[in-house]
């Protein structure tokens, strides 16, 4: 599980390295008028939430720190990225069937709940492919190039673009 993760958030890496502090930030593109770095940042902030949680059980996703010289630097958001990888593969020894207890604001305020530590990891990668198809979005609308092919897609959505997802 770990490495298909860091697989995923590597090609966010790619654009990065793809990409300059313009590009990276602008926020022209509607109809949220959100960047590239934004998304990132956030993709990115979710994994933090678990790795600052993990310690003592209790992953807090309402605990972004929203960093954004990393939302808006390329090379600040290279570094977060570095560091997310560095967290993840520190966790391919850790018991993934570990009972954490995950909290966040669902739209009425904070609920919690009793993942294993897999579960909530597969529901940040699967947070950071949605952000990676937003991304696409505004990567077309930027006229910027897809890093690769598999950008933005979850594995389990059909490639026949007439196939709905």
């Amino acid at each position: 599980m770990i490495p298909t993760i860091i697989q995923n958030l590597e090609r966010g890496i790619k654009l990065l390295n793809s990409i300059d502090d313009a590009q990276y930030c602008d926020k022209s593109v509607a109809p949220y008028h959100s960047s590239i770095g934004v998304h990132m940042r956030h993709i990115l902030d979710v994994f933090d939430c678990i790795t600052d949680g993990l310690h003592g059980g209790k992953i807090d996703l309402t605990a972004r720190k929203r960093n954004v010289v990393a939302e808006n630097k390329v090379a600040s958001g290279l570094y977060y990225f570095e560091t997310t990888i560095q967290n993840l593969q520190a966790l391919e020894t850790v018991n993934l069937d570990r009972i954490v207890q995950v909290s966040d604001d669902l739209g009425n305020g904070v609920v919690t709940a009793n993942y294993t530590l897999a579960s909530v990891l597969i529901q940040a990668h699967s947070h950071a492919i949605h952000h990676f198809a937003s991304i696409g979005y505004i990567i077309n609308q930027l006229n910027i190039q897809l890093p690769d092919e598999d950008f933005g897609y979850n594995p389990t959505t059909p490639r026949n673009t007439n196939m709905s997802a």
